[in-house]
């Protein structure tokens, strides 16, 4: 253990950290942040699924195996629809590396206040804006594709890529010893079991994940399908935003989060989403179809990217080009494992124009319907893959 923190990967990495300091936008932050969940909570909420299940609702059903990773209620949403394709939805919410990030988790006021913030740590009405009618969620929709699909969404709070199986003491921002219950994994085993009681098979199945989910969709596909849909003959995976280098990958994953050995052996570089898809590979080889997506100058993952090299959580240009060169590089080294991996990139501009930079993650947002300057949407571009159609979009954004 002490070897461990000498190297960095549980201490904070960072001295001398200034006492905690409430701004004022951090506390307005956190008031808009209670007031959108009392209003979610009341008027809008997923109802609890209690008993039959009707088709085109989502439904919230609590895991009681599942933690958050402050301890709290854990629990995924269904959708029922009228087809046998399927479709698990991975969800994001962020990654702690080490004890620094730990304490920081996401707050509306950290996040209005423009302070660090790595990872949701519950889950709480506000988050089911992340989660569901979104994108490819949404119902109602006529240009979304999957609204006849059935849904399961595995909801995510632990800041683990879904991979953890530990419980991480911290010191918080006020010098309190917490804990961090990196359960990532438990909560995915729960999950899929609990969801194979309402899909138990599946035709076309789909196995997707944005943000901390895209890069969790290579390390859990193999248990999604050895353990609880080895019989499905088509199935599709889409990684949407799933790009961050960091060296110590593989020991924070083996040491911090505890994932399994078929978690952490394959990691063997700086990019844990290349390493894991090329082990997936070896695994199934083409009976899989590959998918990746991205936005060339991503302003959070950029944002991570510059905080594990400078230990600054900012942005800016140079940051946001030195991710586009790392992009190209990953989406080389991504079809070096096989030239049937299909890509779909945008660069639509990010909204925060503070810090500058591109969007982050289009398919659980209104962007999975925009076309771009390839004349075609997110939405259209999955569709066709998932029929066995696959082909690249928007290449030329990154020449």
């Amino acid at each position: 253990m002490e070897q461990i923190r000498k190297q960095g990967i549980l201490s904070s990495r960072r001295k001398n950290t200034p006492p905690v300091i409430h701004p004022p936008l951090e506390v307005v932050g956190n008031a808009v942040d209670n007031a959108v969940s009392h209003e979610i909570a009341k008027h809008f909420e997923a109802p609890l699924l209690l008993g039959a299940v009707d088709n085109y609702t989502w439904y919230r059903i609590i895991i009681p195996e599942g933690m958050a990773g402050d301890g709290s209620e854990y629990y995924i949403y269904i959708k029922k629809a009228e087809s046998d394709h399927l479709c698990i939805f991975l969800s994001g919410g962020g990654v702690a590396w080490n004890a620094y990030t730990a304490a920081r988790p996401v707050t509306g006021g950290k996040v209005a206040a423009g302070l660090p913030n790595y990872y949701w740590n519950n889950l709480r009405p506000m988050t089911q804006i992340m989660n569901i009618n979104a994108g490819i969620t949404e119902i109602g929709e006529p240009d979304n594709p999957f609204e006849d699909w059935n849904f399961i969404i595995i909801t995510y709070a632990t800041g683990d890529f879904h991979t953890g199986d530990n419980d991480f003491t911290y010191t918080d921002e006020r010098g309190q010893e917490q804990v961090l219950h990196f359960h990532g994994w438990k909560n995915l085993q729960a999950a899929l079991k609990k969801g194979k009681e309402y899909f138990p098979s599946a035709d076309k199945l789909l196995i997707a994940g944005d943000s901390a989910g895209a890069f969790a969709v290579p390390a859990v596909t193999s248990t999604i399908l050895e353990d609880y849909y080895p019989e499905c003959p088509d199935v599709t995976l889409l990684s949407d935003s799933g790009q961050l280098l960091y060296k110590n990958w593989r020991r924070t994953a083996e040491e911090v989060w505890k994932s399994p050995a078929s978690v952490y052996e394959p990691i063997h570089t700086d990019n844990i989403t290349v390493d894991w898809y090329r082990n997936l590979y070896g695994i199934f080889g083409d009976r899989l179809r590959y998918l990746y997506a991205g936005s060339t100058r991503d302003y959070l993952l950029s944002a991570y990217y510059n905080d594990v090299v400078t230990h600054h959580y900012r942005t800016s240009l140079s940051v946001q080009n030195r991710y586009y060169h790392q992009m190209r590089e990953m989406l080389q080294q991504l079809k070096e494992i096989t030239p049937k991996f299909g890509f779909f990139l945008y660069r639509w501009r990010s909204m925060h124009l503070q810090v500058g930079g591109t969007v982050h993650t289009a398919v659980r947002h209104r962007r999975f319907y925009f076309r771009t300057s390839g004349g075609r949407s997110m939405a259209e571009w999955l569709g066709d893959a998932v029929d066995g159609t696959v082909y690249d979009v928007n290449m030329d954004i990154m020449t």
